[in-house]
């Protein structure tokens, strides 16, 4: 039913908007005295095969929802009822801003895929942090931090230093966002001397707290070989728990969608089934090159339970979903984790 009727209606409308409705539609139903207990009945695997430890978390699934869906963990109580084994919070930066001007998301049916350019919009790290102290849900919950846009990136660890201490008691893990194509010079922060030395005071804090939380990076899909090379060196010297491959990519050349709609949409990450076959040489690379030593979530273009599988066999050792679903709705959680116990992984 969703497919059929309500994406197509949906689909009518301007997909931020969409996006706001939905979430007030969720809050709302949710609320209603059942309907949670309904939902997670309908949505939750209970599989025990499906029971992950990564970085020393314990996951009932390994599949999360990816960061930009509920930047602001307005809705992660709701969400979690969809069978996530985990959700993702985030970009979060320590002082609200509004983001880049809208138009900032687009919707390309053809190709399934979604560009965004939304430029970490949240009302800050504070306000988030006062609806995370209302959590109810068990499902573990990440926290992704960035930069403000007007900081300099001279001054980026100072913005990461606030956001991951604002959160600190109120998430699962942390992930260091430096490769949204959609802030201003934030990627330059994944070359290999400025990443270096933010994971480094990143990790120095993290020892001083009583309770270790894991430290994972999210890369670009759109490094090169010698670039993951570096990834790999700063992980394992840093001794950070893992890595997130892929966020979105700035490459159209995939695209079937006519070049003249592309062109008027402009800049922005591109996320959904045109990345998948990108985002999955990344996790392979990084897998084999580093003999294992570090946990992957993979994400980027899984729709299905073949996508997942595809990842995990690659070298993923969890997996994160977002534009596949707004595409495939609620029940591809369920599917893929369906489809992950059938193949034995």
């Amino acid at each position: 039913m969703y497919k059929t009727i309500i994406r197509p209606l949906l689909f009518c409308f301007d997909p931020e908007k969409v996006h706001h409705f939905t979430f007030n539609l969720i809050k709302l139903m949710q609320s209603i005295p059942f309907v949670s207990s309904i939902t997670r009945a309908l949505y939750t695997p209970k599989n025990p095969k499906l029971k992950r430890t990564v970085f020393g978390l314990e996951f009932d699934n390994p599949v999360g929802l990816a960061a930009g869906f509920d930047k602001e963990a307005k809705l992660y109580n709701e969400l979690a009822n969809f069978g996530f084994g985990f959700i993702e919070i985030g970009t979060l930066t320590p002082v609200g801003q509004d983001g880049n001007p809208k138009p900032r998301l687009f919707r390309l049916p053809q190709d399934s895929g979604l560009i965004n350019r939304m430029g970490f919009n949240n009302e800050g790290v504070d306000a988030a942090v006062a609806r995370l102290k209302k959590r109810k849900t068990k499902v573990l919950i990440g926290g992704n931090i960035g930069k403000n846009k007007v900081t300099p990136n001279e001054k980026a660890d100072e913005d990461y230093y606030k956001t991951f201490h604002a959160l600190y008691e109120h998430v699962d893990y942390f992930v260091v966002n430096v490769s949204s194509p959609n802030t201003p010079d934030l990627r330059a922060l994944q070359d290999k001397e400025p990443l270096t030395k933010l994971l480094k005071m990143l990790k120095d804090e993290m020892l001083l707290k009583p309770k270790q939380k894991p430290i994972l990076l999210k890369i670009a899909p759109d490094l090169n070989n010698e670039q993951l090379d570096d990834i790999i060196s700063i992980v394992t010297e840093v001794k950070i728990d893992g890595v997130i491959a892929t966020n979105t990519t700035i490459d159209r050349s995939m695209l079937t969608t006519p070049s003249s709609k592309v062109k008027a949409i402009g800049a922005g990450g591109l996320s959904g089934k045109p990345v998948k076959k990108r985002s999955t040489e990344v996790i392979a690379y990084l897998h084999q090159k580093s003999n294992g030593a570090f946990p992957i979530i993979g994400v980027g273009g899984i729709y299905t339970a073949e996508d997942a599988i595809e990842k995990l066999k690659a070298g993923a050792s969890l997996l994160q979903v977002y534009s596949g679903f707004i595409y495939e709705g609620p029940s591809m959680i369920k599917k893929i984790c369906k489809g992950i116990v059938k193949a034995g992984l």
